[in-house]
């Protein structure tokens, strides 16, 4: 069994981490995203492989070890791919976000138990002494990374039921949940965390230190609960991707611990994109990027919103209208939101820019770096119906031709479209918009007049060149498109 050395475990694995930095070097871009999910699952079979090889050798080295360790890693690969597989296959692109975050609290999950194994089976990290009980640099390391497993999987919990928006427990529910000397209490836990880490890292003796280290645990898993619950629905896209991040050095801080430089690696990755991420949807949202690690993220503007809210006269339109009013203008911007997602219109979308190009209307798609539910969302869903990537264009590079356009259709986008953001007395002061309302004519789709994500009513629908047309986006765009026939 002995048939693989260390050395070709560790050129493997630095092969599979090059595959993963290819992986996200292509997914940075739409017209690479093929190649980079290619590079990823290619890394991803090459460190599993790898990873049981080396389990082989390792219960070789135990002198005629008869554990479960193989049975069970097999039935984790079986049972976790079929779930992986049955889930990828199922998810709509509207509760994508909703999936991330189920992942993220399983690392989370994965990295406690990794270190809760280290610490009942020391032996097994120095097979040379066996039992020489861990290092004070590996009890560090192990403390680091449970708690920020814990935290990362009670604080994903917490964000798929607030994403999922199913289950009426209050914790789970979209609106914040605080009370008095909540942040207080916090850094009463978070004190107390570090307090008995510490212990559980000085302890000495062969037997580990399981008092500290147990309570220390739990005390983690209830602290990423209070981080989430003060958090509105409208910010958990941002919060899934630090959750993301919190899950990538939770990864890197148990690899670390178990000398896995692949873990090491990919842990890495995952943390820094995931963090680099978040970074720019905050900017996006103009919040700071702090108050999201901090868990204070989106706290101000939630109280502010979901008063009672003006009733205000609109101009409403047909679909006929619609096309006719795009038909005969010189260029048109679509703006697409969460409403297409819902209503699986981007192929009707695709195929009402065709006809309008036949009639020689020049159109591009404008696409706001959190639209959606998660940054991609919108280019993901025009890329599946195959929509050249040269019209579709990101905010800082479409927002100057807003004022030069005959048209823009706004279907299902709301805050990214709202001028509130102008103004310094809103909640969403500040953030960067797509600035639609400079258009000559401007048509929105939207099922209602409900506010977005942030709860706020936009001034845009009400602006004397904005005609609603209300209805299912699929709906509406398919009559669009018969108009223009």
């Amino acid at each position: 069994m002995n048939f693989i050395s260390m050395n070709v475990v560790t050129l493997l694995y630095l092969v599979a981490s090059v595959c993963f930095i290819q992986a996200l070097k292509g997914l940075s871009s739409p017209s690479s995203a093929r190649m980079g999910n290619t590079f990823g699952i290619v890394g991803m079979a090459i460190a599993v492989v790898t990873t049981v090889a080396l389990i082989f050798k390792l219960q070789a080295e135990l002198e005629g070890s008869q554990g479960m360790g193989m049975p069970l890693v097999l039935l984790g690969v079986v049972v976790g791919g079929a779930i992986g597989a049955i889930a990828a296959k199922r998810v709509e692109m509207t509760k994508m976000p909703e999936l991330v975050a189920a992942m993220h609290s399983l690392i989370g999950l994965a990295a406690v138990c990794i270190a809760v194994a280290a610490v009942s089976e020391p032996w097994a990290f120095n097979i040379a002494t066996r039992t020489t009980p861990l290092p004070f640099g590996n009890r560090l390391e192990l403390f680091i990374g449970t708690f920020v497993g814990a935290v990362t999987f009670s604080g994903s919990v917490i964000a798929f039921g607030k994403l999922s928006g199913k289950y009426k427990f209050r914790l789970f529910q979209g609106a914040p949940v605080r009370f008095a000397g909540q942040h207080i209490l916090n850094l009463v836990l978070a004190i107390a965390i570090i307090g008995l880490g510490l212990v559980f890292c000085f302890a000495e003796g062969v037997e580990p230190a399981w008092e500290p280290f147990i309570l220390m645990a739990a005390l983690s898993f209830i602290l990423g609960v209070l981080i989430i619950i003060p958090i509105g629905g409208a910010d958990m896209p941002v919060v899934v991707s630090m959750l993301n991040s919190y899950s990538g050095w939770a990864a890197a801080g148990i690899g670390f611990s178990l000398n896995n430089s692949m873990l090491i690696i990919a842990g890495s990755l995952v943390g820094s994109s995931g963090a680099i991420l978040s970074y720019i949807m905050c900017k996006a949202m103009n919040r700071s990027f702090f108050n999201v690690i901090l868990g204070g993220f989106g706290g101000e503007a939630s109280s502010e919103v979901g008063g009672a809210k003006e009733q205000r006269p609109v101009k409403s339109g047909s679909a006929e209208d619609a096309a006719f009013i795009m038909q005969n203008a010189e260029s048109v911007i679509i703006v697409p939101g969460y409403g297409l997602a819902v209503a699986r219109a981007q192929h009707s979308v695709k195929e009402l820019v065709d006809k309008l190009t036949e009639h020689g209307v020049s159109v591009r798609y404008a696409i706001h770096p959190v639209a959606g539910r998660m940054p991609g969302h919108m280019n993901v869903l025009l890329a599946e119906a195959e929509v050249p990537y040269d019209q579709v264009a990101e905010m800082e590079d479409i927002n100057g031709e807003f004022g030069q356009t005959d048209v823009v259709l706004v279907l299902g986008a709301n805050d990214v479209v709202n001028p509130a953001a102008k103004d310094p007395k809103s909640p969403i002061a500040g953030m960067p918009i797509l600035e639609a309302y400079k258009a000559k004519s401007i048509i929105v789709n939207k099922r209602s007049m409900a506010s977005g994500y942030a709860g706020l009513d936009n001034d845009l629908f009400y602006q004397p060149n904005t005609m609603m047309v209300f209805g299912d986006a699929k709906k509406v765009i398919e009559s669009m498109v018969k108009a223009v026939e």
